[in-house]
């Protein structure tokens, strides 16, 4: 009876974690990649460390490799894509360098630069072809923030319309890109962490703001919400932790029902840090990082382990239903559901 009893329970887990498979792209490339965006099923565009900028235009099948002239030591952790030929990327650390591409990544063209030595950039959203904002670390306290209405061509900083400063030892994450979403409709979200971990929001594409309570693990520089994701304008998932104790789960995973106003934390957690967050539907969703990947069906409440493999960045296609997870040494791997 206790035999059976324990299969009933274990066996619907194994079952249900048999059906989202990580199949192997490529790797091997001397580059971690954080910088994900893909395009379509055929079309997506990663970036990482020592210059390195992939796409492919057959859903992963092959790829091809360059690294900007001039460029080659950079950390490019954000990148967004247009199409098979249009690209922008951003690199962390100072110099800060935006750069874009519209012959596919043949060459690439400065567009931005900042010299400061506290300039440190964590992530880039876009509301359409032409408008788009960038946000980074604190300088004196304020957040720094970017926003192009030519397509990225030319950059300006708002920084000064958010008017809430920022705490001593918050700031933002660099490590997917994807602690700034947007919605199509002027909406931003942005998460900060480290002493203190909130929630940034402007619904007009950046002119205000306003700043809710992040209650995800906090108070340190390695904790916080290192990865946001939002269904729609009520719907969110916020993911973290502690990347140094990446297999501590105890306040990594919290889901909104309210825009980001209020946060709560689900019936079961996912298994330890995550960097990435991402909904393929309003229940499905993927979690990843350093110690593994979880996969929720009911919109976050309750998530399941399907893999303990180290990926930083996960993303869904915008047109279509190709999902990739990318990690360190040139991983980047296609999740088969």
């Amino acid at each position: 009876m206790k035999y059976l009893i324990y299969l009933l329970f274990i066996l619907p887990a194994t079952v249900f974690a048999q059906n989202y498979k990580l199949k192997e792209l490529t790797s091997g490339k001397n580059t971690s990649m954080r910088g994900l965006s893909i395009v379509s099923d055929s079309i997506a565009w990663v970036s990482g460390n020592n210059g390195y900028v992939g796409k492919t235009l057959n859903g992963g099948k092959t790829w091809e490799w360059t690294q900007p002239k001039g460029y080659e030591k950079l950390d490019f952790r954000t990148i967004e894509a247009f199409d098979k030929f249009k690209a922008i990327i951003v690199n962390a650390g100072s110099p800060a360098y935006i750069l874009s591409t519209v012959d596919g990544g043949k060459s690439w063209r400065e567009v931005y630069k900042n010299i400061d030595s506290a300039i440190f950039f964590d992530g880039m959203g876009f509301w359409n072809a032409q408008e788009g904002i960038v946000f980074g670390d604190p300088i004196k306290n304020k957040m720094q923030l970017l926003k192009t209405t030519d397509g990225g061509l030319t950059w300006q900083n708002i920084s000064d319309k958010l008017k809430e400063e920022m705490k001593v030892g918050e700031a933002g994450f660099a490590a997917s890109g994807t602690a700034i979403r947007t919605s199509g409709d002027g909406k931003v979200w942005i998460a900060s962490g480290g002493a203190v971990s909130r929630i940034f929001y402007s619904p007009n594409y950046g002119n205000r703001w306003k700043v809710y309570e992040c209650p995800i693990l906090q108070g340190e520089s390695s904790t916080g919400p290192f990865s946001i994701a939002f269904y729609d304008s009520k719907h969110g998932i916020a993911v973290g932790g502690n990347y140094l104790k990446d297999k501590e789960n105890s306040n990594n995973v919290l889901i909104t029902k309210n825009g980001g106003k209020s946060w709560v934390k689900p019936v079961q957690p996912v298994s330890g840090f995550r960097s990435a967050v991402e909904y393929i539907n309003d229940q499905l969703c993927f979690a990843t990082g350093s110690s593994g990947t979880d996969v929720s069906t009911d919109g976050g409440k309750n998530w399941t382990n399907i893999s303990t493999q180290n990926f930083n960045a996960l993303r869904k296609a915008k047109k279509g239903s190709l999902v990739l997870l990318t990690g360190n040494r040139g991983q980047i791997y296609q999740m088969v559901f």
